[in-house]
């Protein structure tokens, strides 16, 4: 087959996808922008929890989700297919937020269950069908990654917004049970239009491969939006020149790196959500501030695309370590807002609760925007990384391992269950801190990475 002209459309299948996607992203945010406040929630409806209780099932949730497509991958591999793994990936997450609309500490837990289950069945699946629906070399397939990546950021941005409305109007349990309709009408989609997609469910290699999983691990574009990635094949001979040992130490680092950055950056869920929940001076519940991030990514990724291309044409674009050494630093500088806002309020408290005060929203607002732009800089990277310069009989384990990491770092959310035990001040400055020495460290490691991972 031959590559697509410029002129030639996306296939139908793409928007079929696309809005399976989106609306199930639109159920998994729903759950996890209310699933910390809900166990905190005293009003009856929820379990009156403490913060590190609601943390610790929440970083634990967080690790088996961003783990389970390692197996939900090799499932529909070996046995199912894709589509079929997607519609029952799909039907699991139906049934875990089902069970969440009913109050009971033993549906919570099986929900939580069912929507492992459902992630590790449908991300990586539903993305590997996207670049599917092209053939190899085509100009559109870095494009539909990019209308994809969207269709999700649309769906995580409004998913927040409709669970405030309806937890405030309803509670708790019925926005659960929205979140499930929400995944009613992803399955529908699929099932309604699958003449669309069949011929796109065929079994590759036995693996998901990088150009399809970058969704997996990450709700970021593709590191093809990079114009780096546009050359990278002529630059495979001189990653092969690279010893074996070189390239898997690089990608070691990287990897460090990973895990810091997830256990920053998904503080989102728990400590930015209390945060906005409780001393931020707005009118409504932390709920809303988890569609700040996603609307943030809508905003700046195409502006970014373009700066990188600008950059490019130049020849000046960053390599991919200096990327990742600003986003670091980036993530730093966010969470040094959120500290300086914290010191603001502070110094406003006159009853002697340190925790006691409510701040500007701009503070939060500011630091998502800058927060956002970090993750933009480090995250889209990936597997498709881990693809070009892990020796090709190591890749399937170093692919393994970015997975591991990924996982870990979301695990290390678990840092938040000190959110109640240290002033937010001092809390905000630890992540900040965290980040920053990450940033450093990947600064005086530059030169050796480069040399390690020559052209990427």
């Amino acid at each position: 087959m031959t590559a697509n002209t410029p002129s030639e459309k996306h296939p139908k299948g793409l928007y079929v996808l696309f809005a399976t996607e989106m609306w199930e992203r639109f159920s998994y945010y729903s759950m996890l922008a209310m699933f910390t406040l809900y166990l905190r929630d005293t009003s009856g409806e929820g379990f009156a929890w403490t913060s590190d209780n609601a943390t610790k099932l929440y970083a634990n949730y967080l690790m088996f989700v961003y783990a389970s497509p390692l197996i939900g991958g090799w499932l529909a591999d070996r046995k199912l297919g894709y589509r079929k793994a997607v519609m029952i990936g799909g039907l699991f997450f139906v049934a875990g937020h089902l069970l969440l609309s009913v109050r009971s500490m033993t549906a919570v837990y099986a929900a939580l269950t069912c929507l492992v289950i459902g992630n590790g069945l449908f991300k990586p699946n539903i993305s590997a069908m996207v670049g599917n629906l092209y053939p190899e070399g085509s100009h559109l397939k870095d494009r539909a990654y990019n209308i994809f990546y969207m269709g999700i950021n649309v769906g995580a941005f409004l998913a927040p917004v409709v669970a405030e409305f309806v937890r405030g109007k309803f509670g708790f349990h019925p926005a659960f049970a929205v979140a499930a309709g929400g995944m009613v009408l992803s399955v529908a989609i699929l099932w309604k239009f699958k003449r669309h997609i069949e011929h796109v469910d065929r079994r590759p290699s036995g693996r998901v491969t990088a150009a399809h999983a970058t969704a997996v691990t990450a709700d970021a574009p593709p590191a093809s939006v990079s114009q780096q990635d546009l050359a990278g094949a002529g630059r495979q001979g001189t990653m092969e020149a690279v010893p074996e040992w070189k390239r898997i130490g690089a990608l070691i680092i990287i990897f460090l790196i990973v895990i810091v950055f997830w256990m920053v950056f998904h503080q989102n869920g728990s400590t930015m959500t209390y945060w906005a929940n409780e001393n931020t001076d707005w009118k409504v519940t932390g709920i809303i501030s988890n569609a700040i991030n996603p609307g943030w990514v809508i905003i700046l990724t195409f502006p970014l695309v373009a700066f990188w291309r600008w950059l490019d044409g130049k020849g000046l674009e960053p390599s991919t370590p200096v990327k990742m050494a600003i986003g670091m630093f980036l993530t730093g500088a966010a969470f040094f807002i959120l500290f300086v806002g914290a010191k603001v309020g502070e110094g406003t408290v006159t009853d002697g609760n340190p925790y006691n005060f409510r701040v500007s929203p701009l503070w939060l607002l500011g630091a998502y925007g800058v927060l956002t732009l970090g993750e933009l800089m480090l995250s889209p990277m990936g597997l498709s990384l881990v693809s070009k310069v892990a020796p090709i009989r190591f890749r399937g384990v170093m692919m393994g391992g970015w997975f591991m990491a990924t996982a870990i770092g979301n695990k290390l959310t678990q840092i938040g269950e000190l959110w109640d035990d240290w002033l937010h001040s001092t809390f905000w400055l630890l992540l900040s801190g965290s980040a920053a020495f990450m940033a450093v460290v990947l600064l005086f490691l530059l030169r050796p990475l480069k040399k390690a991972m020559p052209g990427v």
